[in-house]
């Protein structure tokens, strides 16, 4: 459960010279190590586990890892700890940690204290396209010359990296729902301050964090409430939870989508190549038109969004159609992985089905006369709970091949009742036209499609995680089938 507020932010000493942090490789934590030591602070950390590319990648930057969860991890005095969210309360380390008295910071709370001083957040929220919006945004300001800061939940192609200590007036966040840490049950956008914002979509999501939709709602209505009244908030015009969370606003608020009664909207949206073209329009007025190196409406949309926050700060259109041209898609966001024999393999984040379905809609336009496959894992805390059992099969219903891999019984901690059934699921989406299989095991997943492959396929594989490598697996098997390799 979501708690009233965030805590009160703890008294930390004055000067900080030596952080360490608890459940360092996890990504988010990795890249802030990074940061502060860019900062110039001293920074070791603890983990259960330490492995390339993480491991290897902290090391070149001189931060030692201490692996396990040790109370000895402190005996070195850092002067504060950072909590991932990983670390729980009994860990020995964080019992340590309080018991002898340290000051401690969560994720949220560090960036907005060592980072955000003296700039203006802009906040990129919603349940989809986060990530990808926060990229586009940080990128569009990079190249009119703002030099902001940002960090963003995945590696952004324009900068290869996930984060970036700018010297200007702004740091462009990714404004996550989930919670905060185990002393701190608050989603994480609320400790972000926000001056600007948008909110992509309102869904139900995180099932392992929120018991229902009127949660998500509550927290969103909650960020809403941080904006200023001189900053401003765009919402997704489109989507009806969006603006029903931000109705109150204090903040100037105004719409972008793909609706005609939206303040900013594209029309005439095609596809050229892997490439999607739009025209953009504000208040009825036209301004231009779009080349983006990316494909899908969900992606037009999060082009308007972080044009709107764009032009908010004083960019010109021009200057963000300048920049949109030369966008590289975020890792893992409908990423080609490579190509063998006229096979093409892709990788994407989607997990939820709202996501799933966007995603293969997506692929489908595109590429309408070849054979489509969609390689799912259910292994989020989301997608392998059955709060979405019923709502999955659609999402595939556009694809050729299905191939499921996913929870199951004996594989979790989830019982009977709460874990989706991909045998039922399989059956489902069978049921509404893709030829479906269930193949747990991906390295048969790898035969099976390498040996069924023919040229022309387009094939996704669809996970949160690192789907255990499958989309190079893929590539490499099909070039020994294909080339001989």
């Amino acid at each position: 459960m979501t708690a009233p507020a965030p805590r009160d932010f703890p008294k930390l000493p004055d000067p900080i010279e030596t952080v360490h942090i608890i459940g360092i490789c996890g990504s988010a934590m990795g890249s802030l190590a990074a940061m502060l030591t860019e900062r110039g602070y001293r920074v070791r950390g603890s983990d259960a586990n330490a492995y390339p590319p993480m491991s290897t990648w902290l090391e070149e930057r001189g931060i030692e890892i201490m692996l396990g969860y040790d109370e000895a991890n402190l005996d070195w005095d850092p002067d504060v700890v950072i909590v991932g969210n990983v670390c729980r309360s009994s860990y020995a380390d964080a019992v340590a940690m309080r018991k002898r008295g340290f000051p401690y910071l969560s994720l949220p709370e560090t960036l907005r204290h060592f980072f955000f001083a003296g700039k203006k957040p802009l906040v990129v929220t919603g349940t989809h396209g986060k990530s990808t919006t926060t990229s586009m945004l940080a990128w569009i300001l990079t190249h009119a010359g703002r030099d902001p800061g940002f960090m963003l939940g995945g590696i952004a192609g324009n900068f290869d990296s996930n984060y970036r200590l700018g010297d200007g007036d702004v740091f462009v966040i990714e404004g996550d729902e989930y919670d905060t840490a185990y002393f701190d049950k608050v989603p994480k956008f609320w400790h972000y301050a926000p001056f600007r914002a948008t909110i992509n979509n309102v869904e139900f999501d995180h099932a392992d964090i929120y018991p229902d939709i009127d949660a998500i709602e509550h927290v969103f209505r909650r960020f809403v409430d941080l904006i200023p009244d001189d900053g401003s908030l765009w919402v997704n015009g489109d989507d009806r939870r969006s603006l029903e969370v931000s109705s109150h606003a204090g903040a100037r608020r105004r719409t972008f989508g793909l609706g005609p009664e939206n303040f900013l909207r594209a029309d005439n949206i095609r596809t050229s190549g892997r490439h999607t073209l739009f025209e953009v329009l504000r208040d009825g007025r036209t301004l231009g038109e779009v080349e983006l190196g990316t494909i899908g409406e969900f992606n037009v949309r999060n082009a308007l969004g972080a044009a709107a926050l764009a032009m908010d700060e004083g960019l010109t259109f021009d200057q963000v159609r300048a920049a949109l041209a030369e966008f590289k898609a975020v890792k893992k966001r409908q990423e080609y992985i490579g190509s063998a024999g006229a096979v093409d393999v892709y990788d994407d984040f989607a997990h939820h089905p709202t996501a799933v379905a966007a995603t293969l809609k997506a692929f489908r336009t595109q590429f309408p006369e070849r054979r489509l496959w969609a390689l799912f894992e259910a292994t989020s805390n989301t997608s392998r709970r059955r709060v979405f059992q019923n709502h999955y099969p659609p999402a595939f219903s556009v694809a050729d091949e299905v191939i499921l891999c996913g929870a199951r019984e004996g594989t979790d901690n989830l019982c009977e009742e709460e874990r989706i059934d991909v045998d039922e699921l399989a059956t489902d989406i069978a049921d509404l036209g893709p030829h479906t299989r269930l193949i747990p095991d991906v390295d048969k997943v790898v035969r099976t499609v390498s040996e069924e492959a023919q040229p022309g396929d387009v094939i996704v594989g669809l996970s949160g995680a690192s789907f255990g490598g499958i989309h190079q697996k893929l590539v490499n098997a099909l070039q020994a089938k294909f080339e001989g390799c």
